[in-house]
């Protein structure tokens, strides 16, 4: 029994392999809204001041990253707050303490800017007024949206003028012929997916943060998360957008034809550039339709070799089915049982040193059922699988999902985290953790998971404290040995702050120079998210 839930007629309880012998089969898993990862907001970034609280703080801001503030850029003044408060109103322009200090630092706590304004628009025309009149006045400007990132790209570093989107949360239409959403930039992901879910589709976009996370600050950061193995990235769904540039101009791209080769497909310069070419107020995205059936196994395997093979059975004979592949070693779960509330280990007898949490999403339940059996037991007989266990309703689902999702908040409340987010050929991908292991000892805990279909590892390293010699230890080698193996130094994430001087490990000079030509076009005064995603020596 697993939970208390008896057998089926579908255990493999005649398996003389006894390691096999906890797999159950639910035919017909009905996923809640946003499936069994509902109410679970915490991810690679949930906002939440109680959380950030429990981290001992450091600031990395300039500090960290040696950046002076730039003396070309003006300093607020009391004419400024006037004509921001003549087009937003009183309202709009906030200036307590209490509420900008939330703005001003990120999740985590790590990185803290001194923005002595938020403003909070409530449609383009009033994103356009704040730019350019920011522009004319050189006054540099923060775009956040959920503020649920992990690199420092939501947040001030000095003093710049915060721009919320928050208020810019309406769905402005929705074609349920071919799937198409069109809404405004402020709007949280989890209520869009609410939206298209009950109109027969779901969001290409899953994550942990859902609950926070704004679509605009999606696209800007092109977030990748769970669906991706399935939907691919945001450049692949995003069909139009509306964004403001640095100067006011709004450029109209909202289209929402799956096929437009007029000239230079433009917003993809905007998808992923976390703010810095222009501020993302609408977008139109492709949503596909909503399937039925869905299956969640909770799988242990001995060794990293095991979860490659793994990764390639399901992808030949899962093949359509297959929605997502993720693993996590066994520090990853040991910590989740320890800081998670109300999660249970799946599979508590034994030790295991690799977990992989595979779900599939079928619209022909019996069809799918015969494919995920045969999967399994011929990776029993090929001895990829250790043991596992097939949720037998949306609880245990749910429980399988929030081991994963919650990953990121549980390392948080062991004190320090230093997170790093990269993509690195699949044969490569846990060479770094064991790495990093023998050079830090038992100095720090290191922690591998992630999203394996896609080549993305999630690299936390944990200890007690932020501490320089720790530091020291990780970086440069965690972006040298990346490079060395032609990964990329930011899969998801973004560069931000955090990494924007460190783009070269990842990026030829030419490439690096051609941005900050682009750069320079779109902003030539610099005021978009400063001190973010490129080295200030280009600029």
């Amino acid at each position: 029994m697993v939970y208390g839930i008896p057998h089926t007629q579908y255990e493999f309880a005649s398996r003389t392999v006894s390691s096999c012998r906890r797999f159950h089969w639910i035919p017909s898993l009905q996923r809640p809204p946003h499936g069994p990862r509902t109410n679970v907001e915490t991810y690679e970034g949930k906002h939440s001041a109680n959380m950030a609280s429990e981290v001992q703080k450091r600031t990395f801001g300039s500090a960290a990253t040696h950046i002076q503030r730039n003396p070309a850029y003006s300093e607020l003044n009391s004419d400024d707050v006037s004509y921001f408060k003549s087009i937003l109103g009183d309202n709009g322009v906030v200036q307590d303490e209490d509420r900008i200090a939330v703005a001003n630092v990120d999740w985590m706590g790590k990185y803290r800017g001194a923005s002595q304004l938020l403003l909070l628009p409530k449609n383009t025309t009033e994103v356009s007024k704040i730019l350019s009149y920011c522009n004319t006045r050189r006054l540099a400007v923060v775009p956040q949206g959920g503020n649920t990132g992990l690199v420092g790209g939501s947040v001030p570093v000095y003093d710049e003028v915060i721009v919320s989107l928050a208020g810019m949360d309406k769905i402005i239409s929705f074609d349920n012929v071919n799937g198409i959403l069109t809404s405004e930039a402020g709007c949280v992901l989890e209520n869009l997916s609410t939206f298209v879910e009950n109109e027969g589709f779901i969001m290409p976009l899953d994550l942990g943060a859902k609950g926070s996370c704004q679509i605009g600050g999606n696209i800007s950061t092109n977030a990748g998360g769970l669906r991706f193995i399935r939907y691919g990235s945001l450049h692949g769904n995003v069909l139009g957008l509306e964004v403001v540039l640095a100067d006011g101009t709004i450029l109209d791209m909202l289209t929402t034809l799956r096929k437009d080769n007029t000239g230079y497909d433009l917003k993809h310069l905007f998808i992923g550039s976390e703010g810095s070419l222009g501020v993302v107020t609408k977008i139109s995205v492709l949503t596909p339709a909503k399937l039925p059936a869905t299956n969640v196994a909770f799988l242990s395997c001995n060794d990293y070799t095991s979860c490659q093979k793994l990764l390639l059975a399901a992808r030949r004979n899962l093949g359509e089915i297959l929605s997502a592949f993720e693993f996590m070693d066994h520090h990853c779960i040991d910590l989740a049982m320890r800081h998670l509330e109300g999660v249970q280990n799946p599979l508590p007898a034994s030790q295991y040193k690799f977990y992989v949490l595979i779900e599939t999403t079928g619209s022909d339940e019996s069809y799918d059922k015969t494919k995920l059996e045969a999967f399994l037991l011929r990776s029993m007989e090929d001895g990829l699988v250790s043991d596992g266990v097939i949720a037998q309703d949306i609880s245990q689902a749910s429980n399988f999902w929030r081991i994963r999702e919650g990953i990121s908040e549980a390392s948080v409340k062991v004190g320090a985290v230093y997170k790093y987010d990269l993509s690195i050929p699949v044969e490569k991908l846990y060479d770094i953790v064991e790495e990093m292991r023998c050079r830090l000892g038992d100095n720090a805990e290191v922690l591998g998971y992630g999203h394996l279909g896609d080549g993305n590892l999630h690299l936390n390293i944990l200890s007690s404290k932020y501490d320089d010699s720790t530091l020291a230890q990780i970086e440069p080698f965690v972006y040298e040995w990346t490079s060395s193996q032609r990964g990329s130094i930011s899969a998801e994430h973004g560069l931000g702050l955090m990494k924007a001087e460190k783009i070269h490990y990842s990026k030829s000079p030419e490439a690096v120079q051609l941005m900050a030509s682009i750069k320079k076009l779109l902003d030539p005064n610099s005021i978009l998210n400063p001190y973010k995603v490129l080295p200030q020596s280009v600029l």
